[in-house]
């Protein structure tokens, strides 16, 4: 487990502390964050660690199994929305679309917000991934999560009958 994660866990239960580090996900409120990110020892400049510690106050439900790619899938299911035949994707699919195409600058607050429907399904998130998923952040991550996204319980096509 990250040095992050394991004071975090420490200071789970600490409301105040856990309110402050929500305020480094609202651009005009992370003044707020910074004497709680000092207290865990995460330099006010490490926007990544920051950002981790703030979505984990938010949602501090955590699983060590899968990548993003298998919590938005899992948001999927919790739902319930299937897919169709035709091409008309679901509501969570479009999500991590957008998602995938998010430049760095984007990127944040696209996270945010599926851990936020992450929260209200009951779903865990890895931020023990997550952590160097946003670190390097590029092709090969979203490669990794789109795989995951849609190949986790992918069944054959049938052949058509001749």
């Amino acid at each position: 487990m990250s040095w992050l994660l394991e004071r975090l866990h420490k200071h789970k239960n600490n409301r105040g502390l856990m309110a402050n580090l929500r305020c480094v996900l609202v651009d005009n409120k992370k003044h707020r964050a910074w004497p709680a990110l000092n207290r865990l020892g995460v330099a006010i400049k490490d926007d990544n660690s920051a950002y981790i510690a703030g979505l984990f106050a938010t949602h501090p439900e955590e699983t060590s199994a899968g990548n993003f790619g298998a919590t938005c899938k899992a948001i999927e299911q919790k739902r319930g929305e299937e897919r169709s035949d035709d091409s008309k994707l679901t509501s969570t699919e479009r999500r991590f679309q957008h998602l995938l195409a998010a430049e760095r600058a984007e990127l944040y607050g696209r996270i945010l917000r599926l851990v936020l429907m992450a929260k209200s399904q009951g779903v865990p998130v890895n931020y023990e991934k997550l952590i160097p998923d946003l670190k390097f952040w590029g092709n090969r991550t979203k490669t990794e999560w789109a795989s995951v996204f849609w190949t986790q319980d992918a069944t054959p096509l049938a052949e058509e009958d001749k």
